[in-house]
């Protein structure tokens, strides 16, 4: 009897990793990006990310939750975040459009405010595979890494000056420019 069991359980191993190399290998699975996403693709992958955050112990953030924080991560935010993941009240980029999975609009919707600083942080010093989120650890300084995790952790309670800061430049015309 034990030995029937352990035999089926065996061989329903064995049919089911043949199936799951059979769904890859014959093309069956969604490789482009205008395919749907694979059967709970979206589910394991942030489980497997957030268990992986989680057991790396982010310390709590060094930088002060304050304006002068706020205002240096819109800097820093705007000159490297903001061609993917948007600006407050705009339109999702072009280039943002084209990615999949799409970035999160961090200021659209509930964006990553109610995810701690210390995840934000992960997130852009280390990047995430597969998804285009680059890691920024070795193009930006600790504190701007901080900085702009502060800013994202807290984006649905920005001041105004820091929403100034957090517009789209006005980009002139090559005529009006050699004008001026």
């Amino acid at each position: 009897m034990f030995k029937g069991l352990l035999i089926g359980c065996l061989l329903t191993a064995v049919i089911l990793a043949g199936g799951f190399y059979y769904y890859f290998a014959s093309g069956m699975a969604p490789v482009a990006t205008a395919d749907p996403p694979m059967p709970f693709e979206k589910k394991l992958a942030n489980k497997s990310l957030d268990a992986h955050i989680e057991k790396q112990h982010i310390a709590q953030s060094p930088v002060a939750t304050d304006e002068a924080t706020f205002l240096a991560g819109a800097g820093v935010y705007k000159q490297h975040c903001a061609s993917c993941h948007g600006l407050p009240g705009q339109p999702a980029t072009d280039y943002a459009s084209t990615m999949y999975p799409k970035p999160t609009e961090l200021f659209r919707g509930k964006g990553v405010s109610d995810d701690p600083a210390s995840e934000s942080y992960w997130k852009a010093a280390n990047g995430i595979r597969l998804s285009g989120m680059p890691a920024f650890k070795n193009k930006l300084t600790d504190t701007q890494l901080w900085q702009v995790s502060q800013l994202v952790a807290h984006s649905d309670e920005i001041s105004e000056s820091v929403k100034k800061v957090l517009v789209p430049d006005v980009a002139t015309s090559a005529p009006e420019a050699a004008a001026k």
